[in-house]
């Protein structure tokens, strides 16, 4: 046995004496797992106001551009989001609602390998995407995306070089641990997750800031203002006012 051989025994040794034994059942397993340790934040505090603000905040530290409206003006704030871009070509997954395709612009509509979907090459070549989500982190502000029939498949947020993203007040949750709990909450397990912090972008070693390394140099979010995020606030100020906190403009 070579040094190199003997150094590696050396180091899984040691690993082995350090780790315990493996559970022997799924429900031995599920015990363990269980029983860890969790002293970490697992819920936020802010009201849902302060979280949708907070979400803002985080977005436009990474460069992301930000526009807001009610859910009935969703299609019309989408309009004028791709004619402020002046993009004409864009690429959607099947699952979007039709009245977000508007017309006077070109969509190439995406189904996935299995339907049929795009070559890369034309999702490469279009101008932009339009997604929508699954969840926004405020925390972080971090969009994340379970490709779902509306969401598209990873290329499709990935190649272009402009990412439209829809993502609803409801959707969005203070802390990471909470993306979590609603995860769970699904009839399955995502398959396939994405993270999305900001425009793509990296530094090299003499910290010049590259954008479009890994995915659209360009992000913008249409955050709308779903009834279920309002019924969310008035819940919070039932709660402020029950300790004693006003709700704005009541005195």
């Amino acid at each position: 046995m070579n040094a190199s051989a003997s150094s590696r025994e050396q180091i899984l040794d040691r690993v082995r004496a350090a780790t315990p034994e493996g559970a022997s059942s799924a429900e031995e397993a599920l015990r363990s797992w269980s029983g860890l340790p969790r002293n970490y934040v697992c819920r936020g505090s802010l009201s849902a106001q302060s979280r949708l603000e907070l979400m803002m905040e985080r977005l436009r530290e990474y460069d992301a551009e930000i526009s807001e409206c009610p859910p009935e003006e969703l299609p019309a704030a989408i309009g004028a989001q791709l004619n402020r871009s002046a993009r004409r070509s864009l690429v959607a997954p099947a699952g979007l609602p039709p009245e977000w395709l508007l017309p006077g612009f070109k969509w190439k509509i995406d189904g996935g390998p299995e339907n049929g979907g795009l070559e890369i090459g034309e999702i490469e070549r279009a101008d932009g995407v339009l997604t929508a989500c699954f969840c926004g982190v405020a925390d972080s502000g971090t969009i994340v995306l379970h490709h779902t029939a509306a969401e598209g498949r990873r290329v499709l947020s990935l190649l272009p070089d402009w990412h439209l993203c829809i993502l609803r007040a409801s959707q969005v949750v203070e802390t990471l641990p909470e993306y979590f709990s609603r995860a769970r909450e699904l009839p399955s397990a995502p398959a396939l997750v994405t993270w999305i912090s900001g425009p793509s972008a990296t530094a090299d070693i003499e910290m010049t800031r590259i954008k479009g390394v890994h995915g659209p140099r360009f992000l913008h979010v249409v955050l709308v203002r779903d009834q279920d995020a309002q019924a969310s606030a008035n819940e919070d100020w039932k709660e402020n006012e029950e300790n004693g906190v006003d709700r704005p403009g009541t005195r």
